[in-house]
């Protein structure tokens, strides 16, 4: 038999290792649960006011068509509506003491496009400013992955693109566009839904010139006709009538011959300061 002290001194030892929250019971669980359905049926449900469900942007998308929603179609979409956010471009911009825009650098490949919007890039950064490069070979590892290199596939890589570069600007970014976009409709569409914020910049650089210099290959094979539907060979190449900046080799050069891309970049920023983008 357990002496009376021991069994003091072993109560006590087990009241001290007892939690001080301890857990509820099985029974107080149902009697919990049981109050909970007692107090719930006699509570009488009260309906939302119906003014909260005018207000309301939760679309119901399986909606009867009889009940209109707050909303629109955009192309195939439906059931759509834009959502405006709390901070606009103005302020923004503002904030980066800069101006959003979308430098649209277009020419055949081998043009020096990707070469003079990287170092663009490169000098604006210098400059204190928020630039970014969207070159159409890298969008076409990731975003454009799965476009096609027919009239069509080219169209909807354009149309991509030209959206991303909207929503760049509009968030005060200077966008730099580094794309062949090889039809005149293709790039004018672009400039319909950038507005005044776009900015083209022909690579006007010859065939010859583009050809000589060959920087990946490509027309080298396509010369071969190992690629077919390349722009310049055997698929069209439609200049800008309108560009805002014109880059040519007998102007830069001077010798036939490209300019150094720091003095193309050098130019460009002239005309974005003129234009305003560099501050705001």
């Amino acid at each position: 038999r357990r002496s009376p002290r021991r069994h003091t001194a072993a109560l006590a030892s087990s009241r001290r290792r007892q939690p001080l929250t301890s857990f509820p019971t099985m029974r107080s669980l149902r009697e919990l649960a049981r109050f909970a359905s007692r107090a719930h049926a006699a509570t009488p449900l009260r309906a939302a006011p119906a003014a909260s469900f005018a207000q309301s942007r939760v679309l119901n998308m399986s909606a009867p068509s009889n009940v209109e929603v707050d909303a629109y179609k955009v192309g195939d979409s439906t059931n759509i509506k834009w959502h405006e956010g709390s901070v606009d471009t103005a302020t923004r911009e503002k904030a980066m003491n800069q101006k959003g825009c979308v430098l649209w650098f277009t020419g055949l490949s081998g043009s020096g496009k990707s070469t003079v919007a990287y170092t663009l890039e490169h000098a604006l950064f210098q400059k204190g400013k928020i630039a970014q490069v969207l070159d159409g070979d890298n969008i076409r590892h990731g975003l454009n992955s799965n476009v096609d290199f027919s009239p069509e596939g080219r169209e909807e890589n354009i149309r991509r693109i030209g959206e991303v570069s909207k929503l760049f600007a509009d968030s005060g970014m200077i966008t730099l566009v580094s794309f062949i976009s090889p039809y005149r409709a293709d790039r004018d569409r672009v400039r319909e839904r950038v507005g005044d914020k776009f900015v083209e910049v022909y690579m006007k650089i010859p065939l010859s010139v583009c050809e000589e210099r060959d920087p990946k290959g490509l027309y080298k094979a396509a010369r071969a006709g190992k690629i077919k539907g390349f722009t310049g060979i055997d698929d069209p190449y439609e200049e800008p009538l309108n560009a805002e900046i014109v880059m040519e080799v007998a102007k830069e050069g001077g010798d036939g011959t490209l300019a150094p891309p720091e003095k193309m970049a050098a130019a460009i920023i002239e005309v974005l300061e003129q234009k305003g983008y560099l501050n705001a």
